[in-house]
């Protein structure tokens, strides 16, 4: 089994910043992917950005620039470092990742338990 979990979670004033970490732990063989996803109070979950193990980055369009995601394969730690913050980035925010279990050699999909960030001044 693999666990994923978030931290670095809280309240920022508006154009702060907040770094969170999600830290894969478990039998992991190889992290093919790990994304940053967020679910704001009555929205949908939307995708913030994605790494491939390789380093490979995408970002959902409205937030480049503000938003950087990174890994640590040495660690299994991927970070989002949150600049610039606006009320509107008030969300939980979830990882998720796709990940080789090293027992049975197939990849699957796992999700951490959220972490909830506050902008408010």
């Amino acid at each position: 089994q693999v666990q994923l979990v978030e931290s670095g979670g809280g309240l920022v004033q508006p154009g702060g910043s907040l770094r969170l970490s999600c830290a894969a732990s478990g039998r992991i063989d190889t992290i093919y992917a790990m994304r940053w996803y967020r679910q704001a109070p009555g929205k949908q979950r939307e995708l913030v950005a994605t790494i491939t193990g390789s380093g490979s980055t995408n970002y959902t369009d409205s937030l480049k620039g503000r938003f950087t995601i990174s890994i640590d394969t040495a660690t299994s730690t991927v970070y989002l470092q949150m600049n610039s913050l606006k009320p509107e980035d008030t969300a939980v925010y979830q990882c998720n990742g796709d990940v080789v279990d090293r027992l049975t050699l197939h990849p699957a999909n796992y999700w951490g338990q959220g972490a909830q960030v506050t902008v408010s001044s």
